[in-house]
Formats: C-alpha cells, structure tokens, sequence
C-alpha cells in the first residue's frame, strides 16, 4: 500500500480535482498500480486515454498487430506515417505525452507468447477485442495469481465490459440513516464487513461502510443461470446484446466462413439457440436486431468507444480507489436504446 506522504505537492497540484473526489489515499493507491493493456485499439485507446490521465504507475500495452488503414478511422493514437508499424509501439509515444509522470511501456509480442507467470507482474490486466477462449485462458492466469481482470469488446453500436476481481474490498461515505447497518450478507456476492461511525458538520452523522464482492471467473459466468430465474416480464427486458455476443463468440469458434457478415441465417439461429441457453424468451429478439449487430462487427465507432471505454476505465479507477461500488459483472451497451444494463453472472 502506497504512502500517502509519497504524493508530491507538485501531484497534489497536478491532481487536486480528482483527489478532492477521491481522497489522497486513493490517489496514492493510483501510481503505484501497474496495469496491463492487451491490443490497442479504438476502444482501449479510451481506456489507455483516461487512465494516464488519472494518474495510474505503469501502463504496459501489449499488441502485436500492425498499423492498417482501417486503424485511421476511430483511433487518435496513431496516424497516416504509422501505417506498417507495430500497433503498440506506434501508439506510445502519443500516450506517453498525456502524462509524462505514467511509466508507459509497448511490448510488441502478442499475448499468445506470454506464459502464466507474465500476468504476475500486473496489478490489474484489461484485455480488449479478443475471441472467446482467449479471454478465458487469460482471465485463469490473473485468478492463479490473484490480479484483477477485465474484458472489453465493441461490436459496431453495441460493447460489453466484464470484470473479475475475484475478491475485492471498498467503502462508502453516506449520511447515517435511522436503520442500523448490519454486518453480514446483503446480496448473494456482497456483504459487509465494518462499520464505522463518525460525526459530520453539524447534527450530522456518517458512516464509512466497508464491503465485500465476490466474483466469478470469465468462465464460470458464462455458465450462470440467474438470467433464468427472474421473473417473465423482468426476462423480456434483458438486453439481447448477451446472446447475440455469446452468438458471435460462438460461430467464430466453430464456423470457417467467412466473413461472417454473409451468413445471416447461421448467425441468427445461433442467437436463438443462445437465447435459450439463458432461459430468455427467443421474443427479445427480431431480425432488425440481429441484422445492425451483425454489420457492426469489426467495426470501430469512436462515440460507442468513447462509451464503453470511459466506463471500463472509471471502474477501473474505482476498484484501485477503493471508494466506489465496482461493476458485479457484466455491463451490456446497446446504442439502439441508450442503455448499458449490469447483469450479475
């Protein structure tokens, strides 16, 4: 745990707003946190974006991609001169200058070259844009070392945030009420763990509640059931972006056709199926759903990224604060209605 007196007073200066948001404590917690960055793209340039800015130590990107035309369109951390380069040392240099006090680093060997043990070194890893099995296989190596993990991925006008702490603690500040808080559960993956008690300006009363959230693994929520088991008219108002994802994880796993754009009937079945796994009635979905999800994919918009990735990041900045509620578990975006419910599973 950081120190608070290692804040200089030139940070204090550098990040008073934030600070007076967060406490000097949690700032403190900030720069000394190492976070891992696998591939940059639209989406994680975001991420990347507002966690220099927030102070975080160390930020590593990992990518082994190069720099292709189609990088031009919804990424600012990397231009015209770049096209032929690795993605990750091109965009460094750009992040870098947001905030010279973050150590940034680019490491242009892929993920699939990394051992277990390559995840130890990070407090928090993010991995964005990446198929099914490979997330799964990353998110097993931050849990056999205990470090936090997050997912995200961008489909056209429709994303998804995922996050495994696997255990995390944090408190809130709040007026005390009339009911005395109780330790112990209060959800089926929270419970609280201490309260204290203080006295506020005037008559007054705080208290800091200290909780604690459990998580499932990457894998473990995609086995979940709690969908099923809400109410009919609560089911009809689940998002159809989970199974239309779970879909395109699905036929990218299975399907050697591509693109897969031109197999409309396959996809839209796989949808359906899907639905079903989750115990969701197949009426949330329409083929005008399935058709714009479908044109999205591998498509970077910069507003949908701007979404998504401010709220990965903020999160993340949250949970390394210790003073806001993290994300339990999965968020689902859908531009169509201007709603990015959190489902727990």
């Amino acid at each position: 745990m950081a120190d608070d007196k290692k804040i200089s007073a030139d940070e204090i200066a550098l990040y008073d707003r934030q600070i007076r948001l967060w406490g000097i404590a949690a700032q403190a917690r900030m720069r000394e946190s190492n976070v891992l960055l696998i591939t940059i793209g639209a989406l994680s340039n975001e991420i990347a974006k507002n966690l220099v800015l927030a102070g975080i130590g160390s930020l590593t990107v990992l990518d082994s991609a190069i720099v292709s035309p189609q990088d031009l369109g919804a990424q600012f951390f990397v231009e015209e001169s770049d096209i032929g380069k690795n993605r990750a040392e091109a965009a460094i240099a750009r992040i870098q200058n947001l905030n010279p006090r973050v150590v940034v680093t680019a490491d242009p060997t892929g993920f699939e070259t990394k051992d277990v043990e390559f995840y130890s070194k990070f407090d928090i890893v993010v991995a964005t844009e990446l198929a099914l099995m490979d997330l799964i296989t990353i998110n097993d190596a931050c849990r056999k070392y205990s470090k936090a993990f997050y997912a995200g991925g961008m489909i056209g006008f429709y994303g998804y945030i995922f996050a495994d702490l696997i255990e995390h603690e944090f408190s809130i500040e709040r007026d005390q009420s009339n009911s005395e808080t109780k330790i112990g559960p209060e959800t089926s993956t929270r419970s609280i763990t201490d309260v204290t008690v203080k006295k506020s300006a005037g008559k007054l009363m705080k208290e800091i509640v200290t909780k604690r959230e459990i998580y499932s693994s990457f894998a473990q929520s995609l086995k979940s059931d709690n969908l099923s088991k809400l109410s009919a008219r609560s089911k009809l108002k689940v998002s159809p972006v989970l199974p239309a994802l779970l879909a395109l994880w699905e036929f990218q796993r299975t399907s050697l056709k591509s693109p897969i754009s031109d197999d409309f009937t396959t996809f839209n079945d796989l949808v359906l199926k899907e639905t079903r796994n989750l115990g969701l009635p197949v009426g949330i979905i329409n083929s005008k759903f399935v058709s714009s999800f479908l044109s999205g994919v591998d498509a970077e918009l910069s507003p949908v990224a701007a979404v998504i990735g401010g709220g990965l990041a903020q999160d993340l900045i949250n949970v390394l604060g210790q003073r806001q509620q993290p994300i339990q578990n999965w968020v689902l975006y859908d531009c169509d209605s201007s709603t990015a419910p959190i489902y727990t599973l």
